[in-house]
């Protein structure tokens, strides 16, 4: 039997078929899903999915939505670039392909936040065409099989990649050997401790042969990550918080969050100046902790400040809002965010 032969029929007797994209296949909803699991495992995606469905069942309801809607119900799954491109290309198919999302793979691609790979597996998922995928999964499933040496990041090495995935695809059963692929890199032949006894290519599997699988695919180069800090100051007034909308671009884009500071200075020199009608009852340092991006580590230190009435002055200023700490937040919040809310909803 042939690569995808192979592939195929252990996709027929063990691969997933019960996940909830898997059911009402439509490109929407694959597109969604592919969007939500780069970087997330499957486990962490399926409840965001089903709430993100419910609420949006359409690439028009999802066009149409405020983006605050669209970033409180990804707030948790990280990588808000995602969410804020997921709505954008939703807009741009509802203006410019009547709504239907299209089934040209340049035309997909050309959405915001979509790359080959993805509108590869949306497209043979949901369509049944034949294009190639390239994600981590299937990155490293091939650079074993094929003894393919490198870090799949860099771009000759992923140009390689790409020859032997469109060298090995099947023209028939795309969307179920799509799905086998991801299957047999998340199951199977994952990063650590791969199953090769249960893996259907292990005889024509190169690294197996080598015994070399622990070392492919190669790893990212190392480089240490620089620390950053950060002050974010907490006004508490009779159980409400102030939050600020962050701008569109940037870091946590469009998210809810705290005015953010360098340093204690800066952040007392803020409050001396901006509340010095409203004497603040106490300035409480709390707990310091680390947050981590792809290229740095911020630290950061939440400073409470509990006002005895609320400043009108914040609550006209554009892009603010109070909102009553017990109550559930309906706007999109970074991770810290939500940290901070949650140990305050505990402790005040």
């Amino acid at each position: 039997m042939s690569f995808s032969q192979q592939v195929l029929a252990w996709f027929d007797q063990h691969g997933r078929k019960d996940l909830p994209w898997q059911q009402d296949v439509n490109a929407y909803r694959v597109w969604i899903s592919e969007i939500m699991l780069q970087q997330t495992q499957v486990t962490t995606v399926i409840p965001y999915f089903e709430r993100f469905m419910e609420r949006f069942p359409t690439v028009i309801e999802l066009a149409e939505a405020p983006i605050d809607d669209v970033l409180h119900l990804w707030t948790g799954l990280g990588y808000y670039a995602r969410a804020r491109n997921l709505h954008k290309a939703a807009q741009v198919i509802a203006r410019d392909h009547d709504g239907v999302f299209p089934t040209d793979i340049e035309q997909v691609i050309a959405l915001p936040g979509i790359g080959r790979s993805t509108a590869g597996a949306v497209l043979s998922i949901a369509e049944k065409q034949a294009h190639a995928i390239l994600d981590g999964n299937v990155k490293r499933v091939l650079a074993r099989y094929f003894a393919v040496d490198g870090w799949p990041g860099n771009q000759k090495i992923a140009n390689q990649l790409w020859e032997y995935a469109d060298s090995v695809l099947p023209q028939e059963r795309n969307n179920h050997y799509t799905q086998a692929m991801m299957d047999l890199g998340a199951t199977l032949c994952t990063r650590s401790k791969p199953a090769c006894e249960h893996c259907p290519i292990q005889t024509g599997c190169l690294a197996f042969a080598q015994g070399r699988q622990a070392e492919l695919p190669g790893k990212k180069p190392k480089k240490e990550l620089p620390v950053k800090a950060t002050f974010m100051l907490v006004p508490f007034v009779r159980g409400s918080i102030l939050l600020k909308q962050r701008p569109a671009t940037g870091i946590w884009g469009g998210l809810w969050g705290f005015y953010e500071f360098p340093d204690a200075e800066a952040l007392h020199e803020h409050i001396t100046s901006t509340y010095k009608a409203n004497a603040a009852e106490s300035i409480q340092e709390l707990m310091s902790f680390r947050h981590t991006f792809s290229h740095f580590h911020l630290d950061i230190t939440p400073v409470l400040l509990q006002l005895p009435e609320l400043p009108q002055h914040s609550v006209a200023e554009e892009g603010t809002q109070w909102f009553d700490l017990q109550q559930p937040v309906n706007v999109g919040l970074a991770a810290p965010t939500k940290r901070i809310l949650d140990s305050l909803k505990t402790d005040l």
